[in-house]
């Protein structure tokens, strides 16, 4: 019996040991991050220095902008979202070549945005002109059709 709880005691240990270490190295990756947060998903974690998940923008400054009346394009994304993971690799190059700056809003940190601007699939684009929803692009597309909604923004700036 003594054994057993010996064994019992020794893995909980080991278990500990590894749930620590994770946590510090997750700690340790997201230090400084774009988003303002401690505490990030480790699906986050993992993009922080994926050059196509750079123009992370946070609700406050979308809210604010919006407010403000600006024109601005914006990407809701998941990083857990397989079709997300397909398209921004496409698309982000397409939003370098046509000169159009695509912020990057990640609903796995901040959720509230799935119900703020009624986003019910991801990937989704939206255009917001003069702080208003013109036109939205809702999952994965051939990348022509990233292109011509990319195109169109570009036109309406």
């Amino acid at each position: 019996m003594k054994k057993v709880i010996i064994f019992a005691v020794v893995l909980v240990l080991v278990f500990g040991a590894i749930a620590f270490i994770t946590q510090y190295q997750k700690e340790q990756a997201s230090e400084g991050n774009p988003y303002g947060k401690d505490d990030l998903h480790t699906e986050t974690v993992q993009q922080l220095d994926d050059p196509n998940y750079q123009n992370i923008v946070l609700p406050d400054d979308l809210e604010k902008k919006l407010e403000d009346g600006e024109d601005a394009v914006v990407y809701f994304f998941s990083p857990t979202c397989p079709h997300c993971q397909e398209t921004t690799p496409v698309l982000m190059p397409i939003a370098d070549d046509e000169n159009v700056e695509v912020l990057q809003y990640n609903l796995l940190e901040f959720e509230q945005g799935w119900e703020e601007y009624k986003i019910e699939y991801t990937p989704t684009l939206i255009y917001f002109e003069g702080g208003v929803e013109k036109d939205r692009l809702v999952g994965s597309q051939p990348e022509s059709e990233w292109h011509s909604f990319l195109e169109q923004t570009k036109e309406q700036q």
